[in-house]
């Protein structure tokens, strides 16, 4: 699809192709659809350097052509808080050790600062909103900042209007539906949102964090949104209203097609993975699955896992669960599921290629967290959801999901809160009716549209297509009218004294 595209016209005039830098946060769900980003840019024949840590870097490069420039940086040490040798958020132990690990990325502000240092020509830094701090050193040397939203726009406008709004200020319980001011028919509710959020007067350092995030991010050049204009033109709309941070849709991301891999015989991965060859013998059986995954980062008591396990038995529909935790209390668990469903259920306990998946033709439902990533995948591949949101912004995307863009169902909770527990019987119920209900039947129909609609907008002249093209364009001519350097603050020049020291003003 991508590999064909032309170049944007400004590009032949200048004498230093655009070069990029891009900072992901150091988490899969993060990461991933940075390195689809930088696919993009290279059709785009622009020079792209990455950001990353030691740890993080062979995930990186596995994803990028053999010859591209990757910089790793220290990931800090002796953190108060946090494990030793932990540089991604999919390994800490407890995602309450959330708030130590951002913070921990801000001492490797020098060492970023020390690599700017040493490139030359770089057009724009494109970095997480996660990593608000990378603002400070882009203005330091005079080069625009991109942050990179992993969410979709519906899940910003709804919050700007609550808390612009101040609507979980008034005396309603945590579950009373309020409607959103500027969206009179979006209803959410206090469960729709972690703490702090959801508080009366919400304080503490996780609030202090989305603060400087979102302030960082509206200081910055713009947003780099993964989505596209067609799903959301409404959310799109209303965050443009402002001129500053402009939206940018370029995705879905998942559709940058990757450079074809090189893939030896005796390399383990010539091989298809077992599960892709059990989705491929239900194919020949005509026996339609449901893939089953929870993203890496949900917490899921014994309790609701022993229900989920259940269900699925129950249900008796195949499914394809994958599974990241790996303690004594869940193999136990899915160790009994396994022997009782036999062939028909396979569980898998290790990373796999999600996309590979979804796009396999006999997997018609996906029982998903509703991260961003899995529900805009789930888009392209046509596959309707059944949304079990476990955390952070999932409960938002799992509205919009059944409510707004109408591709999925959602399970239904013991006592009707959206925070619920998921009985066996409640999570059968819904998988029958997704698999073989009329209900199923609409929302599948309805995510065929929408992926076409993705489909459109990523490829040559679609809407996505289009604004990366005027995004370089107009960081090119902002870069070309300061001869190549952007205002940095002040006029102030900054020297690095020591290896270990941040860089200081002289």
């Amino acid at each position: 699809m991508a590999s064909s595209l032309p170049l944007p016209s400004t590009h032949h005039h200048h004498h230093h192709p655009p070069h990029i830098i891009i900072f992901p946060f150091m988490s899969k769900g993060h990461t991933i659809p940075l390195l689809h980003l930088s696919h993009l840019l290279l059709h785009r024949q622009i020079n792209i350097t990455l950001i990353t840590t030691n740890a993080n870097r062979p995930f990186i490069a596995h994803f990028l052509p053999h010859d591209s420039n990757i910089i790793d940086l220290p990931f800090p040490t002796q953190v108060e808080g946090l494990p030793q040798g932990i540089e991604s958020t999919d390994k800490l132990p407890s995602m309450s050790l959330f708030p130590p690990f951002v913070t921990a990325t801000k001492l490797m502000q020098p060492h970023f600062e020390q690599a700017l240092e040493k490139l030359s020509h770089v057009t724009a830094i494109v970095s997480d909103g996660f990593l608000s701090w990378t603002l400070d050193s882009a203005n330091k040397f005079g080069i625009p900042r991109l942050s990179f939203s992993g969410m979709n726009n519906y899940t910003g406008a709804v919050g700007q209007e609550v808390f612009l709004n101040r609507l979980f200020s008034g005396p309603e319980s945590d579950d009373d539906l309020i409607t959103v001011t500027g969206f009179p028919w979006i209803k959410i509710t206090r469960n729709d949102y972690e703490e702090p959020l959801n508080q009366r007067v919400p304080t503490g350092p996780i609030l202090d964090f989305i603060m400087e995030t979102g302030i960082k991010t509206a200081k910055s050049f713009g947003l780099i949104s993964n989505s596209f204009y067609e799903l959301e033109p409404l959310f799109v709309d209303y965050l443009n209203r402002e001129p500053k941070p402009k939206v940018w849709c370029v995705g879905p991301l998942c559709l940058a097609e990757p450079p074809p891999k090189k893939v030896d015989d005796d390399h383990p991965g010539a091989h298809r993975p077992e599960w892709m060859e059990w989705l491929d013998r239900k194919l020949a059986r005509e026996s339609a699955v449901l893939y089953v995954a929870f993203g890496s980062q949900a917490e899921i008591s014994t309790q609701q896992l022993e229900a989920i396990a259940k269900g699925l038995e129950e249900s008796q529909v195949n499914f394809l669960w994958v599974v990241r935790k790996n303690d004594d209390e869940t193999n136990v668990v899915l160790k009994d599921l396994e022997e009782r469903v036999g062939e028909r259920g396979m569980i898998v306990r290790e990373w796999v290629d999600q996309m590979e998946i979804l796009k396999h033709e006999i997997v018609k439902g996906f029982l998903s967290h509703c991260g961003w990533n899995s529900v805009l995948e789930s888009i392209c591949w046509k596959v309707p959801i059944l949304a079990f949101p476990m955390m952070a912004e999932q409960h938002l995307n799992a509205r919009m999901v059944v409510e707004e863009i109408r591709i999925g169902l959602r399970v239904e909770t013991c006592d009707g809160s959206v925070r619920g527990f998921v009985t066996a019987d409640g999570l059968k119920k819904m998988v029958k009716e997704l698999m073989e209900g009329e209900k199923g039947k609409e929302v599948r129909k309805k995510v065929e549209e929408i992926g076409e609609g993705g489909k459109k907008a990523m490829a040559e002249g679609g809407s996505s297509w289009r604004t990366l093209n005027e995004l370089i364009d107009e960081l090119q001519s902002v870069g070309n009218s300061n001869g190549g350097r952007f205002p940095s603050s002040e006029g102030e020049s900054y020297i690095s004294v020591d290896e270990e020291l941040p860089l200081v003003k002289i």
